[in-house]
C-alpha cells in the first residue's frame, strides 16, 4: 500500500525545497545540547508553524535509530480503534517513508487488539507530521504507524505492554515517538496551568495517574491514549523505579505563534532515557 500525503500544503509545506528548509530551522540544536540516545519521545503534531519547533527541539536532541514506531492518535471516527499499518510506504513531498513489515508483524503477534486498517490511517495527520522530521533527520529510517482512537485505559495498558516486550526483545534499537497536542482551546493561563498538571503525571511515568488527571480536570490531551500506552511501555521495559531520564525539552502554546491568547492549543516534547 502507499499512503499518499493528507496535510501536505495545510500542516507544512507542500514544496520540498520548503519543507526541508522549515524542518531544518525547527531542528536546530540549542547551543550547548548534546545529542542523546532514549528510548521514547513525545512529540506534538500541530501545523509546523505552531508546534514545529517544540517537535525540532526534541528531535535535535535525540541520536535516531534506522527503526522507529510511531504511537499516533486516530482523530477521526472512521477505522480500527487500534489500527497498524504492516507493509508499504507512506508518501510525503520529501519522498517515501517505508514500513518495517518485520517489527509489525512482531507487534500484531503480540497484540491481538491490533489490526491492520488503510481507512484509520488514510486522513489521520497525527503520524504524517512526523515523517518530514525523520526524512530530513535520519533518511535511511523505517517505522511501524500505530493510530489509537481507544481510550479504554484496559486496552491502552495492553497496547503498551506489548508494545514494551517487543522492544525490549529487538536485536536492533528501536525509538518509540508518541505524538500528542496538550490542552486544546482555552485561554492560556488556563491551559498552562492544565497541561503542568499532565506533564507532572508524564515526567512521573504515572499512566493511571495521567489518564485519571485528564478526566478529572477536564484536559483535553487528544494523544492521552497513546501516551499512557507510551508510559506503559517503558515501564514494561523496566523504568518503574527511575524518572531521572524523563525530561520536558520544550514547553510552548499556539499563541507563542499567534498571538492570541484567548483560545490556544498546548505543546509539550519530552524525552524518554
Amino acid at each position: 500500500m502507499l499512503r499518499l500525503p493528507a496535510v501536505a500544503g495545510r500542516f507544512y509545506p507542500s514544496d520540498p525545497g520548503e519543507l526541508s528548509a522549515v524542518v531544518r530551522a525547527c531542528s536546530q540544536p540549542a547551543p550547548g545540547a548534546r545529542s542523546t540516545t532514549v528510548k521514547a519521545c513525545l512529540v506534538p503534531h500541530a501545523g509546523y508553524m505552531y508546534s514545529g519547533v517544540v517537535a525540532g527541539a526534541v528531535f535535535s536532541r535525540i541520536v535516531l535509530p534506522r527503526k522507529i514506531l510511531i504511537l499516533g492518535v486516530r482523530h477521526q471516527p472512521r477505522g480500527q480503534q487500534v489500527a497498524i499499518l504492516s507493509s508499504g510506504a507512506w508518501r510525503t513531498p520529501l519522498g517515501d517513508a517505508w514500513i518495517d513489515e518485520g517489527l509489525a508483524q512482531s507487534l500484531r503477534a503480540a497484540c491481538p487488539l491490533l489490526r491492520d486498517d488503510d481507512v484509520a490511517h488514510s486522513a489521520e495527520h497525527s503520524l504524517e507530521v512526523q515523517l518530514p522530521f525523520l526524512q530530513i533527520l535520519a533518511p535511511e529510517f523505517v517505522f511501524v504507524p500505530v493510530a489509537l482512537g481507544t481510550v479504554r485505559y484496559e486496552e491502552l495498558v495492553a497496547v503498551g505492554e506489548a508494545v514494551g516486550r517487543v522492544l525490549q526483545a529487538s536485536r536492533e534499537e528501536v525509538l518509540l515517538v508518541t505524538t500528542s497536542d496538550m490542552n486544546h482551546y482555552e485561554d492560556d493561563a488556563t491551559t498552562r496551568v492544565k497541561d503542568r498538571k499532565a506533564i507532572d503525571r508524564i515526567l512521573a511515568l504515572d499512566a493511571r495517574g495521567l489518564y485519571d488527571t485528564c478526566r478529572n480536570h477536564e484536559i483535553s490531551m487528544c494523544g492521552m491514549g497513546p501516551t499512557v500506552a507510551m508510559i506503559t511501555a517503558l515501564r514494561t521495559m523496566g523504568a518503574a523505579g527511575d524518572t531521572s531520564g524523563a525530561e520536558l525539552v520544550r514547553y510552548a502554546t499556539s499563541a507563542d505563534a499567534s498571538g492570541d491568547v484567548s483560545s490556544v492549543v498546548g505543546y509539550a516534547g519530552m524525552i524518554f532515557s
